[in-house]
Protein backbone atom coordinates (compact mmCIF):
# COMPACT_ATOMS: atom_id res chain seq x y z
CA UNK A 1 0.00 0.00 0.00
CA UNK A 2 1.51 3.18 -1.18
CA UNK A 3 1.50 6.04 1.66
CA UNK A 4 0.51 9.96 0.99
CA UNK A 5 1.47 12.67 3.13
CA UNK A 6 -0.20 16.22 3.02
CA UNK A 7 0.53 19.10 4.97
CA UNK A 8 -1.39 20.67 7.91
CA UNK A 9 -2.14 23.35 6.24
CA UNK A 10 -4.34 21.39 3.85
CA UNK A 11 -6.79 20.20 6.55
CA UNK A 12 -6.70 22.82 9.07
CA UNK A 13 -6.88 25.43 6.38
CA UNK A 14 -8.09 24.69 3.04
CA UNK A 15 -10.58 22.17 4.37
CA UNK A 16 -12.80 24.53 6.55
CA UNK A 17 -11.90 27.47 3.17
CA UNK A 18 -13.28 25.04 0.43
CA UNK A 19 -16.31 23.11 2.41
CA UNK A 20 -17.68 25.77 5.05
CA UNK A 21 -16.74 29.22 3.47
CA UNK A 22 -17.40 28.03 0.02
CA UNK A 23 -19.71 25.21 0.19
CA UNK A 24 -18.31 23.48 -2.33
CA UNK A 25 -16.97 19.89 -0.87
CA UNK A 26 -16.09 18.65 -3.98
CA UNK A 27 -13.51 20.89 -4.19
CA UNK A 28 -12.01 19.95 -1.67
CA UNK A 29 -12.29 16.15 -2.43
CA UNK A 30 -11.15 16.93 -6.21
CA UNK A 31 -8.22 18.50 -4.96
CA UNK A 32 -7.20 15.57 -2.16
CA UNK A 33 -7.61 13.04 -5.55
CA UNK A 34 -5.29 15.01 -7.36
CA UNK A 35 -2.64 15.58 -4.62
CA UNK A 36 -2.77 11.93 -3.82
CA UNK A 37 -2.65 10.80 -7.32
CA UNK A 38 0.36 13.12 -8.49
CA UNK A 39 2.38 12.70 -5.17
CA UNK A 40 6.01 11.97 -6.44
CA UNK A 41 5.62 12.91 -9.61
CA UNK A 42 7.55 14.93 -11.64
CA UNK A 43 5.21 14.92 -14.82
CA UNK A 44 1.53 16.31 -14.42
CA UNK A 45 -1.33 13.91 -13.92
CA UNK A 46 -3.53 13.38 -17.47
CA UNK A 47 -6.42 12.36 -16.16
CA UNK A 48 -9.92 13.57 -17.84
CA UNK A 49 -12.86 14.49 -15.54
CA UNK A 50 -14.89 11.60 -16.29
CA UNK A 51 -12.36 9.39 -14.67
CA UNK A 52 -11.80 11.51 -11.66
CA UNK A 53 -15.58 11.87 -11.44
CA UNK A 54 -15.30 8.11 -11.70
CA UNK A 55 -12.91 7.32 -9.17
CA UNK A 56 -14.01 10.20 -6.25
CA UNK A 57 -17.61 9.08 -6.70
CA UNK A 58 -18.86 12.57 -7.98
CA UNK A 59 -20.92 13.69 -11.05
CA UNK A 60 -18.20 14.70 -14.10
CA UNK A 61 -19.92 18.48 -13.70
CA UNK A 62 -18.95 18.44 -10.17
CA UNK A 63 -15.52 17.74 -10.92
CA UNK A 64 -15.86 20.20 -13.59
CA UNK A 65 -16.99 23.33 -11.59
CA UNK A 66 -13.84 21.86 -8.63
CA UNK A 67 -11.91 22.04 -11.43
CA UNK A 68 -12.20 25.52 -12.21
CA UNK A 69 -12.30 26.65 -8.42
CA UNK A 70 -9.36 25.17 -7.96
CA UNK A 71 -7.63 26.74 -10.74
CA UNK A 72 -9.20 30.11 -10.19
CA UNK A 73 -7.76 29.95 -7.05
CA UNK A 74 -4.38 28.88 -8.01
CA UNK A 75 -4.23 25.45 -6.30
CA UNK A 76 -3.92 23.02 -9.42
CA UNK A 77 -2.15 24.58 -12.93
CA UNK A 78 -3.41 22.63 -15.81
CA UNK A 79 -1.85 21.86 -19.39
CA UNK A 80 -2.56 20.77 -22.32
CA UNK A 81 -0.81 19.45 -25.42
CA UNK A 82 -3.98 20.52 -28.22
CA UNK A 83 -7.11 21.88 -27.32
CA UNK A 84 -8.56 18.34 -27.02
CA UNK A 85 -6.26 16.77 -25.71
CA UNK A 86 -6.35 15.21 -22.06
CA UNK A 87 -5.44 17.89 -19.67
CA UNK A 88 -2.17 17.23 -17.09
CA UNK A 89 -2.82 18.64 -13.84
CA UNK A 90 0.47 20.01 -11.37
CA UNK A 91 -0.98 20.03 -8.13
CA UNK A 92 0.15 23.79 -6.28
CA UNK A 93 0.99 24.10 -2.87
CA UNK A 94 1.03 28.33 -2.67
CA UNK A 95 1.38 28.03 0.87
CA UNK A 96 5.08 26.73 1.05
CA UNK A 97 7.47 29.32 0.14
Amino acid sequence: MRQFRIDSYVVETLMPDLVLHDRRPSTFLVYLHLACRSAGRRQPLQTSHQEMADLTGLSKSAVQGAIRILLRRRLVRTVRERATSIPGYTVLRPWRR
